[in-house]
């Protein structure tokens, strides 16, 4: 039996861990504050996934694991760098959960991982899932990216079972951008929805999203094809038409006229397009993203939710 470690007690991150015991192994899943730790030990139950009980191959703990045939790092892109700061260099593979682009540094959660842990074999795992429905074994997809052959079919045997298939990808940075953009334009969607815009617009504003997601990946270095995968036009479709999407309905939220101060005041989990938008941003530099640029002067307060709109409405005609 394998030992796989899950860090981050989040719903996701408890959602692997039941997957990762599904698939026959052996999981510690580590959250950061002891209380919880405690708390969802001694219920069996984490409160962000109500109902459903931790099988009892799954050990929590708020002591960093030390010993994993692999480890998957599920914590917001934001802290992943400080969660990473104790770990050392050599050790098992790092398989990332998370989507996102570092605020300051602009990076993709695998090259914070080269940065901070030189060496150490990493991939991603992205794709369309809600946290809730992978714990309760409903069917899914997701991918596995990394450029070594031989982990991707590690950790692709380690985590698959029937109901969550797993496919291979050799393109990890097309991933990750895929995964960083798609939240960005999720909030997008949910303005668009919350604004009463329309089923019209949000589908036209989906299909424009796809196209700034292909440029961004292309630019970054990835392949465009990797835009039409599961990381890419699956998730982006899951992310802005599922009502339990943090993204899509934070967007909605403004889009009803809330406040992002209100909105984030409100939540106890990380809604990743927040702080990823600007990021975004900025890592691109001057390509045409004009929906993830309209995304992070919403978020940063540097423009109002009608003026973007009609922003966007306004820009010159052209072919597709």
């Amino acid at each position: 039996m394998n030992k796989v470690s899950v860090i981050g007690a989040g719903a996701w991150g408890t959602a692997l861990a039941i997957q990762a015991a599904r698939a026959g192994n052996h999981v510690t899943l580590w959250a950061r504050d002891p209380a919880r730790a405690a708390t969802i030990a001694a219920s069996r139950e984490n409160p962000h996934l109500p109902g459903i009980r931790l099988p009892d191959a799954i050990a929590v703990t708020a002591e960093l694991p030390t010993c994993a045939d692999a480890m998957l790092l599920v914590v917001p892109v934001q802290h992943m760098r400080a969660v990473i700061a104790s770990f050392p260099s050599d050790g098992p593979p790092l398989l990332v959960c998370a989507k996102g682009v570092e605020a300051g540094t602009h990076r993709l959660p695998l090259e914070i991982l080269a940065e901070c842990l030189p060496g150490r074999p990493t991939a991603v795992l992205s794709g369309p899932n809600f946290a809730s429905e992978i714990a309760r074994g409903l069917p899914a997809a997701s991918v596995v990216a990394t450029a070594d052959p031989a982990l991707r079919a590690h950790l692709t045997q380690m985590l698959a079972t029937p109901e969550f298939r797993l496919y291979g990808n050799d393109d990890p940075i097309g991933v990750q951008a895929g995964g960083a953009a798609k939240n960005v334009i999720a909030i997008a969607a949910g303005a668009v929805m919350g604004a009463g815009l329309g089923e019209n617009a949000r589908a036209a504003l989906i299909t424009r999203g796809v196209a700034e997601l292909s440029r961004l990946i292309l630019a970054l270095g990835g392949r465009t094809e990797t835009a039409m995968g599961l990381s890419g036009l699956g998730d982006l479709l899951l992310t802005c038409t599922g009502p339990s999407s943090r993204n899509f309905s934070l967007g909605h939220a403004l889009g009803k006229g809330e406040s992002l101060e209100q909105i984030l005041a409100a939540r106890s989990s990380v809604t990743e397009g927040v702080a990823t938008a600007p990021a975004l941003i900025s890592r691109a530099k001057n390509l045409d993203m004009p929906i993830c640029r309209a995304v992070a002067a919403l978020v940063t307060n540097r423009a109002s939710l009608s003026d973007l709109m009609a922003g966007l409405l306004a820009r010159p005609r052209r072919d597709e």
